[in-house]
């Protein structure tokens, strides 16, 4: 039953790669939480709305890595490293989160706040899409095509979507580099930055491998 095996592995496989991706969410709000502070950022500065703007930006590309390591074709050259990427986004990314939480926690902030998207950045709100989206955020019609496609399409339509996201990403990046000279936060923001540049370079290549319209 070939069909049946398929399916008890790709679950195997998600169900693995979600546990990581949980651990990893623990061992960086353990990270985050730990590192000393001296004077917390307030509940409208630049530090604490990239931190909970960037957790939830992260957590939509963690759904998508999770989609595309479980719906893409590994089976050619694009595919397998795309299969590669897609997991070291999606633990990579949790771990960022758990950190962001762990500072949130340790300045005494709440997770969540009644803040407008990219209310920290000046003008942000002329950062965001039209229906008030923060940078680079896939719709939900793009996330239910991504939720159907397999194979190729699926490779394709992850490389659009995620070039797209980082490239949101990045424009957040560099807003609190710009206003923020927090030890931690300049850390981490440069590490996203050096990571996410990276991998946009990598996915148009892959993109373009596989035949997709370039973004």
């Amino acid at each position: 039953m070939p069909g049946f095996l398929d399916l008890t592995n790709r679950r195997a496989r998600l169900f693995g790669a979600a546990l990581v991706a949980v651990l990893l969410i623990a061992v960086g709000y353990a990270a985050g939480y730990a590192t000393p502070h001296f004077t917390a950022p307030a509940d409208d500065s630049a530090e604490a709305g990239f931190a909970r703007d960037m957790t939830f930006h992260h957590s939509q590309a963690v759904r998508m890595s999770f989609l595309e390591y479980d719906r893409g074709d590994p089976s050619s050259t694009a595919g397998a490293t795309l299969h590669r990427m897609a997991y070291d986004m999606a633990t990579s990314q949790q771990y960022q989160s758990g950190v962001m939480e762990g500072w949130l926690r340790e300045w005494g902030l709440q997770p969540l706040s009644d803040h407008t998207p990219m209310a920290w950045v000046p003008g942000g709100k002329s950062m965001l899409q039209s229906d008030g989206r923060m940078p680079g955020l896939a719709s939900d019609e793009e996330m239910k095509r991504l939720e159907t496609a397999v194979g190729k399409n699926a490779d394709i339509l992850f490389c659009q979507l995620m070039i797209r996201h980082h490239l949101g990403g990045l424009h957040m990046i560099r807003a609190v580099l710009d206003q923020s000279d927090r030890a931690e936060v300049v850390e981490l923001a440069e590490n996203m930055q050096r990571s996410q540049q990276g991998e946009v370079d990598q996915l148009r290549l892959l993109l373009k491998d596989l035949g997709g319209d370039p973004v």
